[in-house]
């Protein structure tokens, strides 16, 4: 039976646990604290909405636009750019950057780690975007809030940065699953949207993660599902064709709004005149359809039992969508899930209420179309067909949606990604013709960090030094010689300790008992490869050990640990060759058979 000692629940050890690639449990604790903090989180960002319900809206419903006067409605664009410009826009652009993409972008370049600046002004941001009647969502704040949230846990405890990469996925599934209660389409949406890997050490702590998320919710709002469905199925095997055809109207629907979304030629106008615009082209459309305002799931619930008009659907189908991606693409920071759905299931009902009027006997109801268009706006739009899927499912509570849902989300995903050349809503940045975090080798590096494979039997010395010294700093059988420079200006040197041995070994036969005890050794002159080594953090991961010595050229890096200038401390040295040890797969069958053939 194992034994354990004290030191064993440290947190030096928690941390050094966590540098490996198998530390599930502790993966898995973090997952669960992740979950509870953005639950928690998740439950006052959505109060902070019905507060404002409460003071602006009639009957205390942050969605109820339609209630107000058309002046009233349309006037409030304008105060919500107004305060968004003259509030956000006055800051430095790098704080100006909020939602998933703000996620992603942390994720990929900047190991997970999020500033506290962006973090606040994402509250209020969220806030305002919806309750001042833009066509927002408020799934991008959420996600933004629990991720970072996580990653700050991380970093308070200054945990290694390859479990930085699981703590904001375990903040995204959190957020998504608290906020919409479908905890399965909050882990999907982590691993397929923002870490864009599936791996069994990332899935069990997110899961976990999104499980307890979702638990904080429905202990404040229940387990109800977000939309009441009625009872329909699609029937008829005769409405496959039409669902194939939805697909395709769907897929270059959202082509057409991730390019509107991305429209240059809008991007470089001024700053007022974009947010103007935006002001003006909302306020307009909710004058005539307040029903394009905020996040819109009570049209989404709406359009899902057939009780909205032809216009309607046809004012969230096309208005929804032009409002949404000028708002997008004029620099306002809001999410774009929710308006997403609301277009989906528009464009799904009146696919119905067509296929009704086309043939009546075999027509299946609108609101089964209605579903199948939620999944495929959001498929298409995020190039994730699973986390659609898993939304469908979950928003609706109708599993025998799912034939015709996978149809339709494929079609539609090909159509998007095919025919108008989009690769997701997200997936912005490109290196190398690949975003970095679908790059197998960075997946597999960033998963690991350097304390897992650095090597630590290592001695620290100067330039010159005695044969006694020497003989001193031998006798705890280092590797790795760590030569010191007399100017910070000089690169610190590595030798391996084995070339000071046999230098000494020749020396000792060279000279005997007679070599002079003040001779001193220059350890920049005795044989041997010296390698210049830039410094490294304890907490960084391999991938970003990897960038580093591709960018300085160099061999080596030595690890510092410490907090303090004053009181950092070499750890160990990292080589290029200990990383590619780590990536090359090494069948254990020729280790054991090399093992005995040695033994024997």
């Amino acid at each position: 039976m194992a034994r354990f000692s004290r030191s064993d629940f440290t947190l030096d050890s928690f941390r050094r646990q966590l540098a490996n690639v198998d530390a599930l449990p502790q993966l898995c604790v973090l997952g669960l604290v992740s979950g509870l903090i953005t639950g928690a989180l998740m439950v006052i960002f959505r109060l902070l909405l019905s507060a404002g319900g409460l003071l602006l809206m009639p009957d205390g419903d942050p969605e109820a636009f339609e209630g107000l006067a058309p002046w009233v409605r349309a006037g409030l664009p304008f105060l919500a750019v107004t305060l968004i410009g003259v509030l956000l826009y006055r800051q430095k652009a790098a704080a100006r950057k909020l939602g998933v993409g703000h996620v992603i972008e942390r994720l990929t370049y900047h190991q997970g780690r999020f500033p506290l600046r962006n973090w606040l002004n994402q509250w209020w941001v969220g806030v305002i975007a919806v309750l001042g009647g833009l066509s927002a969502g408020r799934e991008g704040p959420a996600i933004h809030l629990g991720a970072a949230a996580s990653s700050g846990l991380g970093l308070r405890m200054r945990l290694p940065h390859n479990s930085l990469r699981v703590l904001v996925a375990c903040g995204t599934a959190a957020a998504i699953s608290a906020s919409f209660n479908t905890p399965i389409a909050g882990v999907i949406f982590a691993m397929e949207v923002v870490m864009m890997e599936y791996t069994l050490m990332s899935f069990m702590p997110v899961i976990l993660a999104s499980m307890m998320g979702a638990l904080v919710a429905q202990l404040v709002y229940g387990n109800q599902p977000a939309f009441d469905i009625p009872d329909v199925a699609l029937g008829s095997l005769m409405n496959l064709p039409w669902v194939i055809l939805l697909g395709l109207v769907i897929g270059l629907l959202a082509g057409g709004f991730i390019h509107l979304s991305r429209l240059q030629r809008f991007q470089q106008w001024p700053l007022w005149f974009r947010l103007g615009t935006v002001a003006a082209v909302t306020g307009v459309a909710a004058f005539w359809f307040p029903e394009v305002q905020g996040i819109g799931y009570d049209s989404v619930a709406a359009a899902l039992n057939n009780q909205l008009t032809v216009q309607v659907l046809l004012a969230l189908m096309a208005v929804k969508l032009v409002v949404t991606g000028l708002t997008v693409a004029g620099g306002v920071p809001i999410g774009i899930i929710g308006p997403v759905l609301v277009m989906g299931a528009a464009t799904g009902a009146l696919s119905g209420l067509l296929g009704a009027w086309v043939w009546e006997a075999k027509a299946a109801d609108p609101g089964v179309y209605a579903m199948l268009g939620m999944a495929a706006m959001m498929g298409a739009v995020l190039q994730a067909p699973l986390a659609a899927l898993m939304a469908l499912l979950e928003l609706t509570h109708t599993p025998g949606i799912m034939l015709p849902g996978m149809l339709v989300v494929v079609v539609a995903c090909l159509t998007s990604r095919q025919l108008t050349g989009c690769e997701g809503f997200f997936i912005s940045s490109i290196r190398y013709g690949l975003h970095p975090l679908q790059q197998p080798l960075m997946q597999a590096l960033s998963r690991v960090s350097v304390p897992a494979v650095m090597e630590r039997n290592l001695v620290r010395t100067t330039r010159m030094i005695s044969p006694d010294q020497a003989r001193r700093l031998l006798e705890t059988n280092p590797v790795w010689l760590v030569i010191e420079r007399s100017s910070g200006d000089k690169p610190v040197l590595g030798l391996k300790a084995a070339e000071l041995a046999r230098w000494l070994i020749e020396h000792d036969e060279t000279h005997g008992i007679n070599a002079p005890a003040d001779d001193m050794i220059d350890l920049l002159e005795i044989p041997g490869q010296r390698l210049e080594m830039a410094p490294i953090a304890l907490q960084a991961t391999l991938s970003e050990a990897f960038l580093a010595l591709q960018n300085n050229t160099l061999d080596a890096l030595y690890v510092v640990h410490g907090y303090r200038p004053k009181q950092q401390r070499i750890s160990g040295i990292i080589t290029r060759g200990a990383i590619e040890r780590y990536y090359h797969y090494r069948d254990p069958r020729d280790s054991d058979s090399s093992h005995k053939e040695s033994s024997a």
